[in-house]
């Protein structure tokens, strides 16, 4: 595709909510692979319009980095480039993988060399072991050999190649021109931007090959089962967005609809927490009759709070990022809807601002349920110990925010408001609901002794706290 760079960065644009770290792109003219990459925003990776123009070619790679492991520098940031003597290949990773460790320790003792602190790496180094099989089938045995939530894009001279995890927890799509060239985007907000048709969702397991020839379909494993990650429709995604045939502002109006049958509550008003909570709250006030309001109002040139990379930045940034509207909530009942709790930091600022700004009560609901369990998968919340929910209860917790009331949106609702139709028959409606109830859809390899660990711990605390009260 002629521009292939000019239009990966389009993509990536769209695409900046996923990841403020770090921007690259790698482009191909079908004899060389040219890179460009550069930590920060987007717009600050390519400020010189010179690094665009010297990615030439008509095939590219693009990412966004959203740092889950490895630390916050230009040696962490994506599309990584290799070159070997049987050719370049670039290549770009969303998720998280859960046996990385291990792999890393087995691959070092091996004798390779690792250039960054990323689990991404982990790949390409498992392709150069198989690679006297033949790059694909390489490429196809590594696959299998790597665990947990991952979509990757890796760029060769002549070919682009997807792959996704065998539950597709991470999302990816394709779209086509009129022309016959693809695009591959984690959303399909990116193929909007670009012009591009939308055609499917790439399926768990599923190897995409797209060269000359056009677009091939191949598997590296048949053992599949569909669990998207459901914070993708809860918070990650962009409303505009449709994930395995469901719109994501849809779905999170369909979480604050039932969210008002199972918790309403009597307020002169509905307001939502900016921005991936409006959705939700628009269904919630639409439900029960109530006016729908801009309580709060957001100055859009501030990150997300949820995706800032440390706890005192995220602390800072509340107040930043968010301001009651005085005229607006000064003398009322307040029912706030926000899309999850993680760590608290933001609801108990959010509480404490509205009632600053002279709101009569603060009612709060959240369109998710409560999040007692770590992610494993490309969410940075490995440890138990930054949730909240994992250590109060729902009084507890409403307590510590300062609202009047607090109430979560049940797992079987979250389900049942996104209601994705292929997943044929899946646990949990082929979402990944872990988060809520503990039940993994793999195995948590690295991670496992320190989650068991952690619950052992809460075990016996919450045994003390018993014993204590009993006295």
């Amino acid at each position: 595709m002629q521009d292939a760079s000019k239009l990966t960065y389009l993509g990536l644009h769209n695409l900046q909510h996923r990841g403020q770290e770090g921007a690259g792109i790698v482009s191909s003219d079908g004899e060389k692979l040219y890179q460009h990459r550069d930590r920060g925003l987007l717009s600050d990776a390519f400020k010189d319009p010179a690094d665009l123009d010297r990615l030439i070619g008509d095939c590219a790679i693009g990412h966004v980095r959203y740092s889950t492991t490895g630390r916050n520098s230009i040696q962490n940031v994506q599309p990584f480039l290799y070159h070997f003597l049987d050719g370049d290949v670039a290549l770009a990773h969303n998720g998280n993988l859960v046996n990385a460790v291990s792999l890393r320790n087995k691959l070092e003792k091996q004798g390779a060399i690792f250039q960054s602190d990323s689990d991404t790496e982990i790949l390409i180094h498992l392709i150069r072991n198989h690679i006297s099989d033949g790059f694909i089938p390489a490429l196809k045995k590594s696959l299998n050999e790597i665990h947990g939530g991952f979509a990757f894009l890796l760029l060769q001279k002549d070919r682009m190649i997807a792959a996704l995890d065998p539950n597709g927890i991470r999302p990816l799509c394709i779209g086509k021109y009129d022309n016959g060239a693809y695009v591959v985007a984690s959303e399909t907000c990116a193929l909007d931007i670009v012009g591009a048709e939308f055609v499917r969702d790439v399926q768990p397991g599923e190897l995409i090959i797209i060269d000359k020839d056009g677009l091939h379909i191949d598997h590296f494993t048949e053992h599949t089962q569909l669990a998207v990650c459901s914070m993708e429709y809860i918070y990650f995604a962009r409303p505009d967005s449709i994930i395995h045939g469901v719109n994501v502002h849809n779905a999170r109006k369909n979480m604050g609809r039932l969210l008002a049958r199972q918790n309403p509550v009597e307020a002169d008003m509905v307001i939502g927490v900016p921005n991936s909570s409006l959705s939700a709250a628009s269904g919630y006030a639409e439900e029960l009759g109530l006016p729908y309001e801009m309580g709060l109002v957001k100055n859009q040139y501030v990150a997300r709070t949820f995706i800032q990379p440390t706890q005192a930045l995220r602390e800072k940034s509340v107040r930043l990022k968010l301001s009651a509207v005085r005229g607006v909530v000064a003398g009322k009942k307040i029912a706030v809807i926000d899309d999850s709790i993680v760590r608290g930091t933001t609801s108990k600022q959010i509480v404490q601002m509205l009632k600053d700004a002279g709101a009569k009560e603060v009612h709060l609901r959240i369109a998710s349920p409560q999040f007692r369990f770590p992610c494993f998968y490309g969410i940075d919340i490995s440890t138990r110990s930054e949730l909240m929910a994992a250590h109060y209860s729902t009084e507890e917790m409403r307590k510590i925010i300062g609202a009047d009331s607090l109430d979560f949106l049940s797992v079987d609702n979250l389900i049942k408001a996104v209601s994705i139709p292929d997943a044929k028959g899946a646990p949990f409606g082929g979402l990944t609901v872990a988060y809520f109830n503990g039940q993994y859809p793999t195995k948590l390899d690295d991670y496992e002794e320190g989650y068991l660990s952690s619950l052992n711990e809460q075990e016996k605390r919450q045994r003390k706290e018993r014993q204590n009260e009993s006295l």
